[in-house]
């Protein structure tokens, strides 16, 4: 398959340049957030992540119940989250509650904005 040409006619070298640098000294929060996506890669994991960041901590068990799923399932997600660094643990008593590390939260604040934007919209028509 043939490479297609730029077709630009003037490149704004200072703008790439500057690009450049923005990138170089962005790449290990580009790295990070990158991660954090991979990790969110799933609905139900998008959704976890969501539930946490509306309510801030839920058990294992509410969050079973929310997303009409199995605990060992709901726990395999919530693993692979905490492994990754995205979600943190905190045991009260018997109970493990889950919340998000807070970077990751700041991090999926605009995001979750959306979503909320989306469904306020929906409640509305409704």
């Amino acid at each position: 398959m043939r490479q297609k040409k730029c077709i630009r006619v003037f490149a704004d070298k200072e703008q790439i340049k500057n690009c450049r640098n923005e990138v170089k000294h962005a790449k290990d929060h580009i790295g990070q957030l990158s991660g954090m996506f991979s990790l969110a890669g799933s609905e139900v994991r998008l959704s976890i992540l969501y539930l946490l960041y509306q309510e801030e901590e839920l058990c294992v068990c509410d969050l079973s119940d929310i997303l009409n799923m199995q605990v060992p399932a709901i726990a395999q997600h919530l693993r692979k989250m905490k492994d990754g660094g995205i979600v943190q643990k905190n045991r009260v008593g018997a109970i493990v509650y889950y919340s998000l590390q807070p970077e990751c939260s700041s991090s999926l604040k605009t995001f979750f904005h959306l979503i909320n934007n989306k469904v306020a919209s929906k409640i509305k028509a409704a």
